[in-house]
């Protein structure tokens, strides 16, 4: 909504804007609108994404996002495949891309996002080890616990124990 009030003050016509990324009806091909532009999103804590691989790397980042963070239970198909269709894009492609802009490979990217979901899940305090397996998409609780401890140094007991210690905002995790 933010983002879509911006732009219309500024005179454009967003067409979809979903999670903070907005298309516009119109090109914008001159430097000094697009300085303009990058100004005011900024001023309201978001970035104007103009390079196309970055542009890519953000839409897989969105897609990951509610698939992980949005939804109610995970899917049952593979991320890449859904990213690929997503995105429309052969996801050898995309995996490559991603890990050239972003350093970390999208499977990494998806674990650390799916920690992050698991941490807060613990801290809610309202599923056990094993719903929380199951609701993430784990084969087992053991496996989700062995994977946390992996990125996280500690156990989901530990963790839990610490209370709100290494939790990290959304766009923080990558």
């Amino acid at each position: 909504m933010v983002v879509n009030a911006e732009l219309e003050k500024m005179g454009y016509h967003p067409t979809n804007t979903v999670l903070g990324e907005s298309e516009l009806a119109e090109q914008i091909s001159d430097f000094s609108e697009m300085e303009a532009l990058g100004n005011v999103l900024k001023n309201v804590g978001f970035e104007l994404i103009d390079d196309r691989r970055n542009q890519i790397t953000e839409k897989i980042k969105t897609v990951a996002i509610a698939l992980i963070h949005h939804s109610e239970e995970q899917p049952r198909q593979k991320y890449s495949e859904i990213i690929a269709k997503e995105l429309h894009q052969d996801y050898t492609y995309l995996s490559k891309l991603f890990s050239e802009t972003e350093q970390i490979t999208i499977e990494q990217y998806i674990i650390q996002q799916k920690i992050e979901k698991v941490k807060e899940l613990l801290l809610y305090n309202e599923l056990n080890l094993n719903e929380i397996a199951w609701k993430m998409g784990y084969s087992s609780s053991a496996h989700l616990s062995a994977q946390f401890k992996k990125i996280t140094g500690r156990t989901p007991t530990q963790f839990k124990n610490d209370d709100l210690a290494g939790r990290k905002s959304i766009d923080k995790v990558g």
